[in-house]
C-alpha cells in the first residue's frame, strides 16, 4: 500500500487525482466481481446453468488465480535466466529447480509457447464461467451493462489475472517463482509445447527465417533422424487441428451456434473475430518490436516518419511511455480476448443439432473452447511475435502501430485498471515477497563479487516461438565509456521530470533510476579513485620510494 499511500513531491490536485482514479479502478473491480458472483450463484452464467453454481464459481476463481501464476511467471523465468544460479540456490530451492530445468537447452522457448496457449485456455474457462445466459435477468441496468458488454469479466481478467501479479513479478521474481504451484505451471507449460498442437508455429517460424535470412539459433544439438520425423510430424497435425478448428468455428458461426451476441449476422461476427485477431497480434508484435528497438540508437528509430512519432511515444521522459504501453495494452488484449472468446465458443440452444452433425462426445469437445484458443494462440500471436521479431523497425514505422500506441496510452491514463498496483502492493505485503535486491543485492553488488549478470545476445530469433532475449534486464550504463559530467547532467534531468511527474508511477520509475545511476557513479568514482591510487605507487616505486 505504500505506492497507494505515500506521493511526497507532488501538488495537493495530483495527489487527489491519483487517489481519484485509484478509487474508481477499485470500486468498478468490486462491483464487477459482485455483479459476476451474483449472477453465478443465480445460475444465470453459460457455465453455472449446466452445473452447480458453486462448481462454476469455483471454476472461474482457480481460472483466475491460475492464469495470475501464468502471467506473473513469464516475468521471472525470462528475467531470471542472466542471474547466477548459486546466489539464490539454498535460499530459493524451488526457484532453482524451476530455473534449472526451464532455463535448459531451449526449454525457456518451449515454456513461452506453452504458456500462450494456457493463458487463452484459461480466459476461455472465465469467460464461460461469466458470460451471462441470453435470458438473463438483473436487478440495474448498470448490472445489465456491466455482464452483458463483458466489462464485468474485462475488468477482473485484467486487473486480478495480470496485471496485479506482473507488477508483483517484475521486481520480485524470487519469491515468485520459489512455489510448487510454479513447478507445475512450468511442467503444464512444456508438455503443451511437446504435444504437439502448436507446432504449426514452427513451420511459420522457419518460413520467416527463410524469408529473412535470419538464421534460427538453438541451445540443443541438431536433431538426428528420427527426431526430424517426430517433430514434421507433429508440425502436420498441428497444422491439420489449426485447419480443422478454423472450418468448425466458421460453421459454427454460419449456424448462429456460438455465444456471439445475437442479432448480429454471421459475415459480421467473421470480420470482427479476423479484426480482434489483428489487433491482438499487433499489440503482440509491438511488445516484442518496442523491446527490440529499445537497444537501437535514438537516430536508426527516428529513421521514418511513423517510426519517429511512436519513439517520441515511448521513449521520451527517461522511457516512461514503454510501462504505460505496457499497461494501456495488457487492457486491450485482455478485452479482445474476452470478445474471441465469445465469438468462438460453441453454444447450442437446447433443440439445436450439434455443429457439422457430429457426436454428442465431439460437440462437448467443442463445447470447451479449445479450437478457439488453439486459433488464437497461433494465429493471433505467436505468428505476429515471430513477424515483430524478424522486423521490428517495420512495426514501429507502421501508421497502425501508432494508432494502437495511442490507444493504450489513453487507457492508462484514465486509470481505468489503476487499482491494480494496489492489488500488487497488497499481495506482496500479504505474502511476504520482497525485492530481489534484498537476496542476491543489485546487479552491480554481484558484479563486485564475481557473480555478475550473464545476458544473451540480441539481433536473431530464439530456438523456439519467442526471442528470448527481448525484455531481460541489462546494464543501462556502461561505466567505462561514459564521463561523470555526463551523468551528472542527466541526474538533473531526472531529478527535474520527478518535479515534473503526474503519477506515482511516473515517480516511482525516475526514483528508481536516480538510485541506480547514484550507485553508477559512485562505482564509477571508486575506479577512478583506485586508478589513482595505482598510478600513485608506480610512481613511488620508480622513484625508489
Amino acid at each position: 500500500m505504500q505506492g497507494f499511500l505515500e506521493m511526497h513531491g507532488r501538488s495537493t490536485a495530483e495527489k487527489a487525482l491519483d487517489v481519484t482514479k485509484k478509487s474508481i479502478s477499485g470500486g468498478l473491480l468490486i462491483y464487477s466481481i459482485v455483479v459476476v458472483a451474483v449472477m453465478n450463484f443465480s445460475g444465470q452464467t453459460r457455465l453455472s446453468h449446466e452445473v452447480h453454481p458453486s462448481l462454476s464459481f469455483i471454476a472461474l476463481c482457480l481460472a483466475l488465480i491460475w492464469l495470475s501464476r501464468v502471467e506473473g511467471g513469464q516475468a521471472s523465468m525470462v528475467g531470471l535466466p542472466p542471474v547466477d544460479r548459486s546466489l539464490y540456490k539454498d535460499s530459493h530451492p524451488v526457484t532453482n529447480a524451476v530455473c534449472e530445468y526451464g532455463h535448459r537447452g531451449d526449454n525457456l522457448d518451449r515454456y513461452l509457447m506453452g504458456r500462450q496457449f494456457m493463458v487463452l485456455a484459461l480466459v476461455f474457462v472465465i469467460n464461460m464461467s461469466g458470460t451471462p445466459v441470453e435470458d438473463l435477468k438483473t436487478q440495474t441496468v448498470l448490472s445489465d451493462v456491466f455482464m452483458k458488454s463483458g466489462l464485468a469479466l474485462i475488468l477482473i481478467t485484467a486487473m486480478v489475472g495480470q496485471l496485479s501479479t506482473q507488477v508483483t513479478a517484475s521486481h520480485c521474481m524470487l519469491d515468485y517463482t520459489n512455489t510448487f504451484f510454479m513447478k507445475i505451471t512450468l511442467y503444464v507449460a512444456i508438455a503443451i509445447e511437446a504435444s504437439g498442437m502448436l507446432h504449426a508455429s514452427y513451420l511459420i517460424q522457419i518460413i520467416v527465417s527463410k524469408i529473412t535470412g535470419k538464421q534460427i539459433t538453438s541451445n540443443e544439438p541438431d536433431r538426428v533422424l528420427s527426431q526430424k520425423i517426430f517433430f514434421w510430424g507433429r508440425v502436420l497435425m498441428s497444422s491439420a487441428a489449426l485447419a480443422a478448428a478454423f472450418y468448425v468455428t466458421i460453421c459454427a458461426l454460419f449456424e448462429g451456434k456460438t455465444s456471439m451476441w445475437k442479432g448480429v449476422p454471421a459475415y459480421i461476427s467473421v470480420i470482427i473475430l479476423f479484426a480482434l485477431m489483428t489487433v491482438v497480434g499487433m499489440l503482440e508484435g509491438m511488445q516484442i518490436a518496442f523491446f527490440a528497438v529499445s537497444r537501437i540508437t535514438d537516430k536508426e528509430r527516428r529513421a521514418h516518419y511513423w517510426s519517429r512519432h511512436c519513439s517520441d511515444l515511448l521513449f521520451a521522459q527517461g522511457g516512461l511511455g514503454l510501462p504505460g504501453f505496457l499497461i494501456g495494452r495488457q487492457l486491450c488484449v485482455a478485452s479482445c480476448f474476452i470478445v474471441i472468446a465469445r465469438i468462438t465458443t460453441p453454444q447450442i440452444a437446447e433443440g439445436q443439432e450439434n455443429i457439422l452433425g457430429v457426436s454428442d462426445g465431439m460437440q462437448n469437445f467443442f463445447d470447451t473452447g479449445l479450437l478457439g484458443a488453439l486459433i488464437t494462440t497461433i494465429v493471433a500471436s505467436i505468428v505476429w511475435q515471430l513477424v515483430a521479431s524478424a522486423f521490428p523497425l517495420a512495426f514501429l514505422g507502421n501508421p497502425i502501430t501508432y494508432v494502437l500506441l495511442r490507444v493504450c496510452l489513453t487507457l492508462e491514463t484514465t486509470g481505468i485498471c489503476s487499482f491494480a498496483w494496489v492489488l500488487s502492493s497488497v499481495y506482496q505485503e500479504f505474502l511476504g515477497f520482497e525485492d530481489d535486491e534484498v537476496h542476491i543485492g543489485t546487479a552491480e553488488e554481484r558484479e563486485q563479487n564475481g557473480k555478475g549478470d550473464q545476458y544473451t545476445k540480441g539481433g536473431g530469433m530464439s530456438g523456439g516461438a519467442f526471442p528470448t532475449n527481448f525484455g531481460l534486464r541489462k546494464e543501462k550504463y556502461h561505466h567505462d565509456d561514459v564521463a561523470m559530467e555526463d551523468l551528472e547532467e542527466h541526474m538533473k534531468d531526472l531529478k527535474k521530470q520527478i518535479n515534473d511527474s503526474k503519477t506515482d508511477e511516473e515517480k516511482e520509475a525516475l526514483q528508481r533510476e536516480v538510485s541506480y545511476l547514484e550507485k553508477v557513479m559512485n562505482d564509477l568514482h571508486r575506479k577512478k579513485l583506485k586508478k589513482t591510487e595505482e598510478g600513485s605507487t608506480e610512481q613511488d616505486n620508480s622513484t625508489g620510494f
